[in-house]
């Protein structure tokens, strides 16, 4: 009770400072575009972190406030129903849109990358290691078996997540548009739980993108914006 009580108190704060923002305003594409009054994620809640204090620092954690609020809700709803999984958020796109290097989209505040969740040894949630000598994060290849040193990709956990963000945008009117993430790897979402639910309701990419995407996942967003 004690904890329910406490996540819903955060998330409150955490959507009241958000709503308190202009309304975003997101131009052209992902790929070509632009935003204003964009919002900046929190660098933490209950059961997520940013991948870098430094990268938010440098204005590097900027989406549309919509998006930032379909990200919290998720993350609430997750907090609840998964209280023993944590999430990590990375590259999402500057306070202004535009080029955003080395990516070829997030430029309209509706791109977010998000890093594998992953279990160690004992089978517990943690985070992955986002640093300066990785790329923070980026570098870092999962094998075929889904392994990176003592890490595994916790795949029930990403599935859950991916069905929290959906849920959080369609209640809100929007959708997400596609997620990118390595095909190879694709069919180990699909034998969790959630499985039956992202192949409907979820577009994945089919083919590999420019890279792997495998230590993080793409999520585009489906908010209107002006040409």
């Amino acid at each position: 009770m004690r904890l329910t009580l406490l996540i819903t108190i955060l998330l409150v704060g955490s959507y009241c400072s958000l709503t308190q923002a202009n309304k975003s305003q997101c131009y052209g594409t992902t790929a070509q575009g632009r935003i204003e009054h964009s919002v900046k994620l929190p660098a933490k809640g209950t059961n997520f972190v940013s991948y870098s204090g430094l990268a938010g620092a440098l204005g590097r954690t900027y989406v549309h406030a919509d998006v930032a609020k379909i990200m919290l809700a998720a993350y609430g709803s997750l907090a609840l129903s998964h209280p023993n999984k944590v999430y990590k958020y990375a590259e999402t796109g500057l306070k202004h849109g535009g080029k955003f290097k080395p990516h070829k989209t997030h430029q309209n505040g509706l791109s977010v990358d998000f890093m594998v969740p992953v279990t160690n040894p004992r089978g517990e949630s943690v985070h992955l290691p986002t640093h300066a000598f990785n790329r923070l994060g980026y570098d870092i290849e999962f094998d075929n078996n889904s392994q990176y040193k003592n890490l595994s990709i916790d795949y029930p956990a990403m599935a859950a997540h991916l069905v929290a963000l959906d849920k959080a945008a369609k209640q809100r009117g929007f959708k997400l548009t596609r997620v990118i993430f390595d095909p190879q790897l694709q069919p180990e979402l699909f034998k969790t739980p959630h499985g039956a639910y992202l192949k409907q309701h979820i577009v994945f990419s089919t083919k590999r993108a420019w890279v792997r995407h495998d230590e993080h996942y793409h999520v585009d967003f489906a908010i209107p914006c002006k040409p």
